[in-house]
């Protein structure tokens, strides 16, 4: 997957989760480990350990829990 679409899936559900009550990260980081297959999160994984330009703070910690 582009780099593009992933930063930008990874924020729609950032967008959602943001506004929930309980801790968002946790939250983002349940949802990534249902929904997207493993080469989905351990591409998101090596995106951030690059510096994750375009990911929302809590996306970036959600990955940390992953």
């Amino acid at each position: 997957m582009s780099p593009e679409k992933m930063v930008m899936m990874a924020n729609q559900i950032a967008t959602f989760f943001d506004t929930q009550p309980g801790h968002a990260p946790d939250k983002i980081a349940d949802h990534l480990r249902d929904f997207w297959e493993p080469r989905m999160r351990e591409q998101l994984k090596s995106y951030l350990a690059q510096g994750g330009a375009g990911l929302r703070p809590s996306v970036q910690e959600a990955v940390r829990h992953l």
